[in-house]
């Protein structure tokens, strides 16, 4: 099982939420993802080196953005989470 660390950003998304099964929904994925990080579709391009995972409540789709550290301790870095909208202009820039 591999550690999850959480990035500022993706902190403050998670403390903002209200709806408790969107909430349930995310803890499933976030567990999912530590138990078998490379689940999630690896990205291409200038986001080489970062796993999305799609989470989807009500019709809606979320996505969340993460890296994998297998040196030392095997962690997952959860880098951004929200709704799949403008989701990877915002990656982008918070990587830069």
């Amino acid at each position: 099982m591999y550690k999850l660390l959480f990035n500022p950003a993706a902190e403050r998304y998670f403390k903002k939420l209200r709806e408790k099964p969107l909430i349930e929904a995310y803890k499933n994925a976030l567990k999912s993802i530590s138990q078998e990080p490379y689940i999630g579709e690896m990205k291409r391009g200038d986001l080489s080196g970062i796993y999305g995972f799609d989470v989807r409540y009500k019709g809606i789709n979320y996505e969340i953005a993460y890296t994998i550290v297998e040196m030392g301790s095997r962690k997952v870095i959860v880098l951004l989470a929200g709704t799949r909208e403008n989701f990877y202009e915002e990656l982008k820039r918070y990587i830069k």
